[in-house]
């Protein structure tokens, strides 16, 4: 008996690297699938197209809650795509109120210059 133990002690430490799990697999050792943003798009597509969103779970082996979620975006993305305003309302704010500081940075600016230069009397420098 205490030679099986010590025999998956040691093939232990060898294929845990140290005790210390490899990056990209998960606490079983299976690799970690990553979504990019294309293979989300067409998992997407599927379930726009209709598919059962429990067939694609099963296939995929995804969570429902995560196709759920990765649906609404998509949904939601589409609704912003297609608004008529092409911008951020704030955007348009944010360009005013810059303008608006432009016009008075300008002015105080053209003030200070066409004050005349009292002798003896210092002008206060930034």
């Amino acid at each position: 008996m205490n030679e099986k133990k010590d025999e998956r002690k040691g093939e232990g430490l060898r294929s845990a690297e140290g005790g210390r799990r490899p990056t990209g697999a998960d606490l079983s050792g299976a690799p970690v699938k990553r979504w990019s943003a294309q293979r989300k798009r067409e998992v997407v597509l599927r379930l726009l197209r209709g598919e059962s969103l429990d067939a694609v779970s099963r296939e995929l082996g995804i969570e429902l809650y995560r196709l759920q979620e990765w649906r609404e975006r998509a949904l939601t993305g589409m609704e912003e795509a297609l608004t008529d305003r092409p911008g951020d309302p704030r955007e348009a704010e944010l360009a005013q109120a810059r303008q608006v500081i432009g016009d008075l940075h300008m002015e105080v600016e053209l003030l200070k210059k066409s004050q005349p230069v009292v002798p003896g009397r210092k002008r206060w420098k930034r």
